[in-house]
């Protein structure tokens, strides 16, 4: 049964109630950024809130004027959670306390439209999983055939590179199209000039709350309590420049340049009442990776492509999180059984999300199979790659019963090489 507020909230709207993703915000008076919330059309400002002494119980310090979540992060589930529950309380439509004082929501509401949205956390660092059992198998038949598609370790062990940090923008943020060294299948040497494979990648990525100390693993059990939430992602790559680097120690620039992130922050609170079990895995995992009640969400995935000629952006890709082979739980126990250290605001991402069906494939190297068989579009155009010009929207929704939990879009468009 769906939750109501005194906002009013359409039913195909991403941010009802029962959502209440974390961001931060700037109004365009361009005062200072700070944290908030999406409810319908609107962010609240939880900077406000909190002055006026609403998250006492739940907060021991204050958080929420400050152009980070990195601090609330680190407070943990418990924190988290008491936030939630105010949050929830004093936008419902019974309770007066807000709904009925003007002045104060006029100081806590304000338009999205009339605010710019920032990266919601400092990042210290990115790492990027290759977790799509059908993204992988589809890549390793391109490159080595459908027999030996999967490498041997990949049903072992969630597979992964340490991408770059500094480069990770905000939806909305346009890519240049990189430079970088190529080899033509016909060349006797590498040359050097822009990118001519430009491409996207459909991916979900989740933030770290409390971490952990150097030296010490996180147990699968307790994976779950350093997870703040998730958003989506879009890792653009250059195809042609990894098809020459990547061997053997996997991308670097044709990874490093640029990656999209959502701006809102959904969280495991949230997403709970699309929590399914994880999918048995053969063979089982060892002991570090194996957990009785694993999970996975049912979130629905798309990504849709709009030319310069295009007056509407058409939808290229129809997927699911539940694709997902590797549980966000057994990425994180993977990654720091080692002793590394993960802190609060690192973002760890999921690679591409592939399903079954052509359909479903969450990047161009997939949907046209290296460029063979050109994306078709109702106007008569075609793209092997991303062009200049393009534009690229990735959005992905829970469906409720009478509301969705969503968490709006990443886009960029795609910029001429300098």
């Amino acid at each position: 049964m769906s939750l109501k507020s005194f906002i009013d909230v359409p039913s195909d709207s991403h941010f009802p109630l029962e959502n209440l993703p974390f961001g931060v915000f700037q109004p365009r008076d361009q005062s200072k950024a700070r944290v908030g919330v999406a409810l319908g059309d609107f962010v609240v400002d939880l900077s406000a809130l909190e002055a006026k002494g609403f998250f006492k119980e739940a907060l021991s310090a204050p958080v929420f004027a400050q152009d980070a979540l990195n601090d609330f992060l680190a407070l943990g589930r418990p924190a988290w959670s008491g936030v939630r529950r105010t949050l929830q309380s004093l936008l419902s439509a019974e309770n007066p306390r807000l709904r009925d004082d003007a002045t104060l929501r006029a100081e806590v509401f304000h338009k999205q439209s009339e605010v710019a949205m920032r990266l919601p956390v400092r990042i210290g660092d990115y790492t990027d999983f290759y977790s799509s059992y059908h993204h992988a198998h589809n890549v390793g038949t391109m490159l080595r055939g459908p027999e030996n598609a999967l490498m041997p370790n990949w049903k072992w062990l969630p597979v992964a590179y340490h991408g770059r940090s500094s480069s990770i923008v905000v939806s909305g943020t346009n890519v240049r199209r990189p430079h970088g060294q190529t080899k033509p299948p016909d060349a006797n040497a590498p040359v050097f000039g822009p990118s001519k494979s430009f491409d996207y990648e459909l991916e979900t990525a989740f933030l770290i709350g409390p971490g952990n100390v150097l030296g010490e693993s996180v147990p699968i059990e307790k994976a779950a309590d350093h997870i703040f939430g998730l958003v989506l992602m879009n890792d653009w790559s250059a195809r042609d420049i990894q098809a020459w680097e990547y061997q053997p120690l996997g991308p670097f620039l044709a990874k490093n340049f640029c990656t999209s992130i959502s701006p809102w922050v959904v969280t495991l609170d949230a997403l709970e009442p699309f929590r399914r079990p994880l999918p048995k895995q053969d063979p089982e995992p060892l002991p570090y990776l194996r957990s009785k009640n694993d999970f996975t969400f049912d979130i629905a995935l798309e990504a849709s492509l709009q030319t310069g000629k295009m007056t509407a952006p058409e939808v290229i890709t129809r997927t699911n999180f539940q694709n997902l082979y590797w549980s966000i739980s057994q990425q994180l126990a993977h990654h720091a059984v080692g002793g590394c250290n993960l802190r609060p605001g690192d973002l760890l991402a999921s690679g591409t999300i592939s399903g079954p069906e052509e359909t479903s494939r969450g990047c161009m190297l997939e949907l046209t199979w290296r460029g063979a068989n050109p994306l078709k579009f109702t106007n008569g155009e075609s793209r092997k790659w991303l062009e200049d010009g393009d534009r690229l929207i990735i959005t992905g929704w829970c469906q409720g019963d009478g509301y969705r939990v969503g968490f709006g879009e990443v886009r960029g468009q795609v910029l001429a090489a300098r």
